[in-house]
């Protein structure tokens, strides 16, 4: 259905089987700034699954800027040896492998040994976001960066690699240098816009120089950074045009955001609240002034959506990081017309950016074999076994789906009518819809599995004697509760109910957040939304603390936006004559609201204990069946982890 999407093209000297690639981002899977095994794993899988070409997570390659526990050092000799095995590994299935050079700039918040490092820019111009005052890169240190930009460039390619691109975007230290804002400096790299653009074209024509013409090169801009504070996209579009007049670069790559300030930084890694392919008109412009291939990507997770890109003539080409993530099998499943099989990705960035961004290898929620390829691989079965799965969210229905791909015969169990759990709380919140898509897609893997579903049912004591499963995995979820605090003569309502339907009495609605999550967030957002005057109370230092801050700052933009009153580090204590009283977590003092109608709860979920009387029938004497918990009924927790541990109690069935 979407033939255009694998139609050949070429980026300068290296031919592409199709349209689809897989864009930079960072993974964690390096190693002391080597090439790893399981990074090799991690982009062979998708070279396997169908992407035309990988360009890989933007590489060190100068002193100034090298932080090894999180990037790779393409300033060093010995990444040859590792680079050259994974572009062996990606191009045995037809893939395209080309390295990105990366300098952040001022734009750090890692450290060597915990304190703060010096970080240079194009001037001394404090950083909105990291907050950070760099050093002006010295004038015989901007020659040696773009110098090592050649040398570096040089080793990939002696490495295999088939191209080379540099990044000049998103507000990171090409982009300092561009940015008249940022750059104040009164040497050749400052003033005018020929001067401000020196070092990105002499580090362009230098990489040129030192890659020669059989390798491709490119580099990746941002035309909207989505700040006020970022380089103009006039500006930016006449940079593109004399970069093209010099005839050094073979294609150019579109992205949005910016690092440098809270607002830009959201569409850098954009959340289910930011609109598919919204970089894509960007890249139409660019393309209607260049010559050269132009790539573009940006929440982009639907075929049908890259395939319009392609038809519409905005691009060349369409990056797909996070459905890749999603579904190394994206590009293979389109290409067999298997499109409805794809397990979209839903932009929820927690364990995607949100693992990146603690310092951890990055996974998905929806597959947590992303990031885990040569941990989590599944073993031979030494028997066919019985298997009921009690509990149709998320966890179980990955636990069934998991176990019949191993070969065991499963029965699942939900007591309700319907399958998700919690995820059908989740995709109510305004916004939110497209959370719903973890059910829908693990929904299309059970129908294409062996799995018996049983809806309104529950695993019961005689059944479970009658029939006599082997293992039996308890993925029951977890229940709301109250806080045990006094409330009297006012409504409390758990933030389970109100999202369900349930709505609070009169007006004046405050929001008792302990858990500082989706829940408070959404919630508020959602009373506001509907007229209610809401007060949101985090026993956090900040609202949203618990969920990935990209996602969290989005949200809170919303609620500002809805007069949403907000006060952190505050400990519901309890209500009377409408009045609900919280205490400072600091200091103890009191925090009063005054004339409020209902009070809303986000305390912490128990494990539903449903089924605990299946261990009381596992004696020494009577092991009959095996039991693994997994998910909220184990301990309350996100999708994340009910998946992870579902494929996990799944393959250790044997």
């Amino acid at each position: 259905m979407y033939e255009n999407l694998f139609e050949p093209i070429s980026l300068g000297p290296t031919k592409l089987r199709n349209r689809i690639f897989n864009p930079p981002h960072g993974t964690t899977l390096g190693a002391g700034g080597l090439v790893s095994d399981d990074l090799i794993a991690y982009h062979e899988a998708r070279a396997r699954g169908g992407a035309g070409l990988i360009i890989l997570e933007g590489m060190a390659f100068h002193p100034s800027f090298a932080f090894e526990s999180a990037y790779l050092n393409a300033g060093r000799d010995d990444i040859i040896p590792g680079m050259a095995r994974l572009s062996r590994a990606c191009s045995r299935y037809g893939t395209a492998v080309f390295g990105q050079l990366f300098h952040a700039g001022r734009s750090v918040r890692y450290s060597h040994d915990g304190s703060r490092p010096l970080v240079y820019s194009a001037s001394d111009t404090p950083d909105d976001r990291y907050r950070v005052v760099p050093i002006p890169m010295p004038n015989e240190m901007v020659w040696e960066v773009i110098e090592s930009y050649a040398t570096a460039a040089a080793r990939l390619a002696e490495a295999g690699l088939n191209g080379i691109e540099i990044l000049a975007s998103q507000g990171y230290l090409i982009g300092q240098f561009l940015n008249p804002r940022i750059n104040h400096r009164k040497d050749e790299f400052g003033g005018s816009l020929e001067n401000r653009m020196r070092f990105l074209s002499e580090s362009i024509a230098k990489t040129r120089h030192a890659i020669g013409t059989e390798k491709t090169l490119g580099v990746r801009v941002t035309l909207d950074e989505k700040t006020n504070s970022g380089v103009e996209k006039e500006e930016t579009i006449e940079i593109c045009r004399a970069l093209e007049k010099a005839d050094h670069l073979d294609y150019f790559s579109v992205i949005s955001g910016s690092s440098a300030s809270p607002d830009g930084w959201i569409h850098v890694f954009p959340p289910m609240a930011v609109a598919p392919a919204f970089v894509a008109d960007d890249a139409a412009q660019l393309k209607s002034i260049v010559a050269k291939p132009v790539l573009v990507a940006g929440r982009i997770n639907q075929a049908q959506t890259a395939s319009q890109i392609l038809s519409e003539g905005k691009a060349d080409m369409i990056g797909m990081v996070r459905a890749l993530i999603a579904d190394p099998d994206f590009p293979n499943k389109v290409a067999e017309n298997r499109s409805e099989d794809i397990r979209a990705c839903i932009g929820c960035n927690q364990a995607c950016v949100g693992h990146r961004l603690t310092h951890h290898a990055i996974s998905c929620i929806q597959n947590p074999v992303t990031g885990r390829e040569l941990d989590l691989k599944p073993q031979p079965i030494q028997s066919k076994r019985l298997v009921w799965v009690v509990g149709g969210g998320p966890g179980g229905m990955k636990a069934a789906v998991t176990a019949a791909g191993q070969g065991h015969k499963v029965v699942l169990y939900e007591k309700q009518s319907k399958l998700g759990g919690q995820v059908n709380l989740a995709e109510k919140l305004p916004g939110r819809s497209e959370f719903g898509g973890v059910t829908t897609n693990l929904m299309n893997e059970l129908d294409r599995s062996s799995v018996e579903i049983c809806l309104a049912s529950s695993a019961d004591p005689d059944a479970l004697h009658a029939i006599g499963p082997d293992v039996v995995i308890i993925s029951t979820g977890a229940v709301p509760r109250l806080p045990e605090a006094e409330v009297t003569d006012m409504q409390l309502l758990s933030a389970w109910s109100v999202i369900a339907g349930e709505s609070p009495a009169g007006q004046n609605v405050v929001i008792a957040d302990w858990s500082s999550d989706w829940s408070g967030l959404g919630v508020a957002h959602m009373l506001a939304l509907s007229g209610h005057k809401v007060r949101l109370l985090s026993g956090a230092s900040t609202c949203g603390e618990s969920i990935p801050a990209i996602v969290r700052d989005q949200w809170v933009g919303e609620l500002h936006s809805l007069n949403v009153e907000i006060t952190c580090y505050a400990r519901f204590f309890g209500a009377q004559a409408r009045t609900a009283f919280f205490q400072h977590t600091i200091n103890g003092e009191a925090i009063i609201c005054e004339d409020v109608d209902a009070i809303v709860s986000c305390y912490p979920p128990q494990s539903n204990n449903d089924c605990d009387w299946m261990s009381d029938l596992i004696t020494p004497d009577n092991p009959s069946f095996q039991i693994k918990k997994i998910g909220d009924a184990l301990a309350p927790r996100t999708v994340e982890e009910a998946v992870l541990e579902g494929v996990k109690a799944a393959w250790s069935i044997r």
